[in-house]
């Protein structure tokens, strides 16, 4: 394999991590979907948490997401993403195509993704898989990848990162729930669907403090990480959901203002609980990127021993 199908693979893979970057209810708590007229604060945050404990237990959804990229920043443009995905345990199986993903040269229309236990799978496609001896799955385990650098602090942060890649409904719905302006719109028909619209806003430091997962994060960590966030311009981090008479989120909406423009993902929930069969593909379809860059780095290392043995002699 040549080390610019690796690239043209790495690039397709930093799009998706763009993406990393969405119980029922006993006695007297206000039923999921619930709004009363005019609601108080203490309404909202009742009827929102409802809304949480029941997609948290639900576990997966299948989803229809569209990301979009101001035009001025790097992979501009929109990503649809369309299947399944699952929280606790966190999986996913997506196919996913777009501007932004068909920004790298040579890029697919279309590219199918899995995401299960912990690590990630890309089809490359037909074309590129000519170049790994017909297997057309590369893997990508990132934690190991980033213990490979011997760099603890991108450890934790890969680690953190990780439980990012799925952003369930239930985890906005937890950091929706620490917004300070959080409040009840209005009934809204999404798809013809009657929601509860409700919304709010958080700073990039409030954000960072209601995500657990980058709870595996030190102080110094979680401030170089809210000091490099806020050096890019973004300063907010918008919340809106829309939650079904059943008590689910239908859509959620998240938005961040950055100097090229607001970052958008729009993602659109249905069969929640269904269950979420996704499969790795078969050990002999796939490549593990991992152990190409460890071959490719015994190969240097050989040439460089050679290059010195030739200069001796």
């Amino acid at each position: 394999m040549t080390m610019s199908t690796i690239r043209r693979v790495g690039v397709s893979a930093t799009a998706v991590a763009v993406l990393v970057g969405a119980a029922g209810c006993q006695g007297g708590e206000p039923k999921a979907g619930d709004a009363p007229k005019s609601p108080s604060r203490s309404d909202v945050t009742k009827v929102l948490t409802a809304t949480y404990k029941k997609t948290a237990e639900a576990k997966s959804a299948k989803v229809h997401m569209t990301l979009s990229m101001p035009a001025g920043a790097e992979g501009g443009g929109d990503m649809e993403m369309t299947g399944v995905m699952g929280w606790d345990p966190t999986m996913m199986d997506m196919t996913m195509k777009g501007e932004a993903f068909q920004s790298a040269p040579d890029s697919p229309e279309q590219m199918r993704m899995v995401w299960l236990d912990n690590v990630m799978y890309m089809d490359v496609g037909a074309e590129r898989a000519a170049e790994m001896d017909g297997k057309r799955w590369m893997k990508m385990d990132l934690g190991a990848i980033a213990e490979m650098s011997g760099d603890k602090a991108l450890q934790k942060q890969m680690t953190g990162g990780l439980e990012n890649m799925n952003q369930d409904p239930a985890q906005q719905l937890a950091i929706l729930l620490d917004s300070p302006n959080l409040k009840h719109v209005g009934a809204e028909k999404i798809d013809g669907v009657a929601t509860q619209h409700y919304k709010g806003s958080l700073t990039v430091a409030e954000m960072l403090d209601a995500n657990k997962a980058l709870d595996v994060l030190s102080d110094k960590e979680r401030k170089d990480l809210l000091a490099g966030v806020e050096k890019s311009g973004i300063e907010s981090y918008d919340i809106e959901v829309w939650v079904n008479e059943d008590g689910y989120p239908a859509r959620m909406d998240v938005g961040m203002d950055s100097p090229q423009g607001v970052v958008k993902m729009v993602a659109d929930y249905s069969d929640y609980g269904a269950k979420a069969s996704v499969q790795a593909p078969p050990a002999s379809e796939t490549v593990d990127l991992m152990e190409m860059l460890e071959g490719l780095g015994e190969d240097g290392a050989a040439g460089e021993g050679e290059g010195a043995d030739a200069a001796a002699s």
